[in-house]
């Protein structure tokens, strides 16, 4: 069982940076392929980025890509998203998601553990 808590969320303006935190609970964290997703106001939940069990690979979405950062620190208990040039577009609660595997994961399904999510909010 792991429990995540998410953090860093916020409201910063267009251009601007923000980093999210995600602490997993637990001594096996280094057991699971860690992922980010984002939901907006009525839309459906997405893949932001994955990162596998070991940290070596990553995975973002194309609307992220160059401009989002995943990392963890499995010392630490710890995965990261470092976002840069965020954009209205941004705007979501993001959320820290655990997937049992070694590899990185892109659908929801494939995440069987969950946090309660934080608010990023980017103003034009």
């Amino acid at each position: 069982q792991v429990q995540l808590v998410e953090s860093g969320g916020g409201l910063v303006q267009a251009g601007g940076s923000l980093r999210l935190s995600c602490a997993p609970s637990g001594r096996t964290f280094r057991s699971y392929a860690m992922g980010w997703f984002r939901q907006a106001p009525g839309k459906e939940r997405e893949f932001v980025s994955g990162i596998s069990r070991s940290g070596g690979v990553t995975a973002y979405a194309d609307s992220v890509k160059g401009r989002f950062a995943i990392s963890r620190d499995n010392a630490k208990n710890a995965v990261s998203l470092q976002m840069n040039s965020l954009k209205p577009e941004d705007t979501a609660v993001y959320y820290c998601a655990a997937a049992d595997g070694s590899n990185w994961y892109q659908t929801i399904a494939d995440y069987a553990y969950w946090g309660q999510g934080t608010q990023v909010t980017v103003s034009s």
